[in-house]
């Protein structure tokens, strides 16, 4: 079968291309913007590649187009392929009817920490001989690509709440049928898709309905957002983050802590890793890896081997004592939980957090009420004006009567990088901070410095 994937270089659709490839289909796709290292990824696979969504790309008619959700009417392709009638699926769809079938889906979802946890669970398995195949919304570096087959039984799929396309308007995770659920957090997002919380409680609602009765849900004890969820409806056990498992914190980085099950201490895990948060998703991994049969013995033992996914808290670079890492986070939690993460690790040296406001929730203005204070534990921020600023950030940060020379605001990368450059010193730690590229930002302050 030849199938055509309208959106590929997106993390995600360029998953379900390897996916389909790997499978045994012809697979070709077209973006609009096709650059590594997701193109090199895809090229590698043997699939061709268009840029752009011309109709032409589309004759003759695959047998099946896979359409990504950040297609929509009016687009030429999407317009070609409805008026001569070729056969169209949602990515999520494809991924559940063709993949997911006969599988057992370790589904891994919440506001934050969904790739790192989705990772952490295939290594886990992968640690323990089993296996598995997965598809995840960054690249482990544990295995170098974001999706494979692998071996039945086991599929990891990072269970995304986004819309599923430009038909299917139900988040992407409801198609995914998992029988072992990890629920991690649950705030406001997505603003641009979902008019407020109480929205997208509803699609979890639904995620929360497809889990069978043999299957589980692991969630965090005491979070109010994600209990209201749950009282519209449980029909399956669940394990809590922060009752039936906890951690004891060896040192102020989490970089070492004691894993307890019902009380009692069952290992120690000691990584690369900063930070409450990846103990949290740790604890969720381990929980929905003893579902899936494996002893808690190896889990404990793989993490302590586990690296984590790029572009969240990679290290980038060391320069003259400087080093330079890239980071995922876009949201005021994510941001406020990597940096204190950073702080438990650097102690008193300094940090400069360099922030790029680019997703839709961000532009749109959501979080611009706790951003500011969310980079507490920076000694210096930066950040970078846009005109796609639906907000005055300008203002905010007059509001918030924050110290001039420690927030201050850009109008370029290049900007940034001479500031930052003239400010930084050895034993500095800086922490770029977007959900893009960020203008190479990372290179270029690797060059100056």
């Amino acid at each position: 079968m030849h199938i055509h994937i309208l959106g590929i270089c997106g993390t995600f659709m360029g998953g379900i291309a390897l996916l389909a490839r790997e499978a045994g289909h012809t697979v070709s796709g077209s973006d609009l913007n096709v650059y590594p290292p997701m193109s090199d990824q895809l090229a590698a696979a043997g699939i061709t590649l268009q840029e752009g969504y011309d109709s032409s790309h589309l004759d003759p008619s695959p047998d099946q187009v896979v359409v990504g959700n950040a297609l929509s009417r009016g687009n030429p392709a999407v317009e070609y392929m409805l008026n001569q009638g070729i056969p169209y699926i949602s990515g999520p769809q494809w991924l559940a009817e063709n993949i997911l079938q006969d599988r057992w889906v370790l589904a891994l979802s919440g506001t934050h920490g969904k790739t790192t946890t989705a990772s952490m669970v295939a290594w886990i398995l992968e640690y323990a001989g089993l296996t598995p195949g997965f598809l995840i919304g960054g690249v482990p570096q544990n295995f170098g690509l974001s999706a494979r087959l692998g071996n039945a039984p086991f599929f990891v799929v990072e269970a995304d709440e986004y819309d599923t396309a430009f038909f299917d308007k139900r988040s992407k995770f409801v198609h995914y049928h998992p029988r072992t659920l990890v629920f991690n957090n649950l705030e406001f997002d997505h603003a641009d898709i979902f008019a407020d919380l109480a929205a997208i409680q509803t699609q979890f609602h639904h995620l929360i309905r497809t889990v069978p009765a043999n299957g589980l849900v692991i969630y965090p004890a005491y979070e109010e957002d994600i209990d209201e969820v749950l009282a519209r409806g449980l029909w399956t056990p669940v394990e809590t983050i922060g009752e039936r498992w906890n951690a004891e914190q060896d040192d102020q980085a989490w970089s070492k802590f004691s894993v307890i099950l019902d009380g009692v201490s069952i290992g120690k895990i000691e990584w690369e890793l900063t930070g409450k948060h990846n103990r949290s998703n740790a604890l969720a991994a381990i929980a929905a890896t003893r579902h899936a049969g494996v002893p808690t013995k190896y889990a404990i033992e793989a993490l302590c081997k586990f690296k984590n996914v790029k572009r969240r808290m990679e290290l980038i670079g060391e320069v003259n004592g400087i080093a330079i890492y890239d980071d995922f986070a876009h949201h005021p939690t994510a941001i406020e939980l990597t940096l204190n993460g950073v702080r438990g690790k650097v102690k008193e040296q300094r940090i400069l957090a360099i922030m790029e406001p680019r997703s839709n929730t961000m532009q749109m203005g959501i979080h611009k009420e706790s951003l500011l204070e969310s980079f507490e534990a920076a000694d210096r921020v930066m950040l970078l004006h846009s005109e796609e600023l639906a907000w005055d950030l300008a203002a905010a940060i007059a509001e918030e009567d924050l110290d001039s020379n420690r927030v201050t605001l850009h109008k370029s990368v290049d900007e940034i990088v001479s500031t930052a450059a003239a400010w930084l010193r050895s034993d500095d730690t800086v922490v770029v901070m977007s959900n893009g590229g960020f203008g190479g930002i990372h290179q270029k302050l690797l060059q100056i410095l």
